[in-house]
């Protein structure tokens, strides 16, 4: 299922990943994050997959937003132990959506 987003412009954070080890906390702080980015105004979804590699795509209303869910203290918390333990790489790009258009095949 994909993130039903506003209409454009708005701001993409694409969080790619490769896992040191698959590990059950990994994925349950990952839900507690979500939640938690589900609290700030700014926060308008999010699509992802993981298998070895994992990709995750936020999307927010503007630079503040995401500058406000970077300073909080459970995602900082969070990116820390994932330095330490959960992550053996990660990149994240920052990205102005001017345009979005989608596909759906009727069955």
């Amino acid at each position: 299922m994909f993130t039903s987003a506003p209409n454009p412009p708005y701001y993409a954070v694409i969080f790619t990943s490769i896992l040191t080890a698959p590990n059950p906390e990994y994925f349950k702080l990952n839900d507690l994050l979500r939640k938690e980015a589900e609290k700030l105004q700014g926060f308008l979804g999010e699509d992802s997959a993981r298998n070895d590699y994992g990709i995750s795509v936020s999307y927010w209303k503007d630079l503040e937003s995401i500058q406000q869910w970077r300073q909080n203290t459970d995602h900082q918390r969070a990116k820390e132990k994932g330095k330490k333990g959960f992550y053996k790489k990660y990149t994240i790009r920052i990205a102005k959506v001017e345009r979005d258009y989608a596909f759906e095949k009727k069955l």
